[in-house]
């Protein structure tokens, strides 16, 4: 049977006007095929994704885990399914407030303690609240993983044919373009954002697209139709789901156990798909 791929831009407060983009897809050969692109409006839509029987692999843009330095000062449990039940049983106001405490306790230019992985990826600190709150992501998205009961590689032993792997699709734009390609902000919604994207979709399609660890390049195959939504989708989710999407097909390419993350990962921190090795 065909693994079915996810591709999923996350947000943490899901609604009508900013959804949980998915990008639907699958893995033939070095192609990925962009079947359709779904939205989640609202958690329950996301958990009935997370729900639905596999087999399938998902790439999720948030960050699964946090900094082991930080839990280690907060004196939070030091397995995973631990700390995401301790955090989701503090609750959003109480969870916000420890990490302000916590940074306020670190000296001026360190208020970020980071993830191993969050260097070679440039991704944000997940004690980050604010521009991007990817520390509210983690609180969203890590207690639904857990109670969904999917494996996360390195981290959880969960159902085998639903897999979840953190996916960061910034991290797989900037191999195109340095430039800045989306935002929320009408007023940033410019010709060069829409330059920027067109230039990472002509790449993705025509390719070829460099991948860790795969003997070929993968290919995203989008219908005219998906090529222009994404362009003209200034926001950048729709192409974040798709560059998840890819991200999701190199994992599945590179298969279990490991799934292409490295056997040596932090099960407390996680690790971003395709950033390079751990230094564990």
């Amino acid at each position: 049977m065909t693994t079915r791929l996810y591709g999923v831009d996350f947000t943490s407060s899901p609604r009508r006007a900013k959804p949980i983009t998915v990008a639907h897809g699958h893995l033939d050969g070095a192609r990925v095929e962009l079947v359709r692109f779904e939205h989640c409006v609202d958690w329950p839509g996301f958990e009935a994704l997370l729900a639905r029987p596999g087999p399938w692999l998902g790439a999720f843009d948030f960050p699964f885990g946090l900094p082991r330095e930080a839990i280690a000062d907060l004196d939070w449990p030091q397995t995973w399914p631990a700390l995401v039940r301790h955090c989701a049983t503090l609750g959003k106001p109480a969870f916000r407030a420890a990490l302000d405490a916590y940074r306020e306790s670190r000296p001026v230019g360190r208020r970020y303690a980071h993830r191993a992985t969050d260097l070679p990826a440039r991704s944000h600190s997940p004690l980050k609240l604010v521009n991007p709150p990817v520390g509210l992501m983690f609180l969203e998205g890590a207690p639904r993983l857990l109670a969904a009961g999917v494996r996360v590689p390195g981290m959880h032993d969960g159902d085998p044919s639903r897999v979840a792997i953190e996916a960061y699709p910034g991290l797989l734009a900037r191999r195109i373009t340095p430039a800045s390609y989306k935002s929320d902000e009408r007023r940033k919604q410019n010709a060069e954002r829409h330059a920027a994207r067109k230039q990472i979709i002509d790449t993705l399609t025509v390719g070829p697209v460099s991948s860790q660890g795969a003997s070929r390049p993968l290919v995203l195959a989008a219908t005219r139709e998906q090529h222009q939504a994404m362009l003209d989708d200034a926001s950048g989710d729709l192409l974040d789901a798709a560059l998840a999407l890819l991200q999701a097909a190199a994992a599945a390419r590179l298969g279990p156990p490991h799934f292409g993350l490295p056997a040596g990962m932090d099960p407390l921190e996680g690790w971003i798909a395709g950033c390079g090795t751990s230094n564990a």
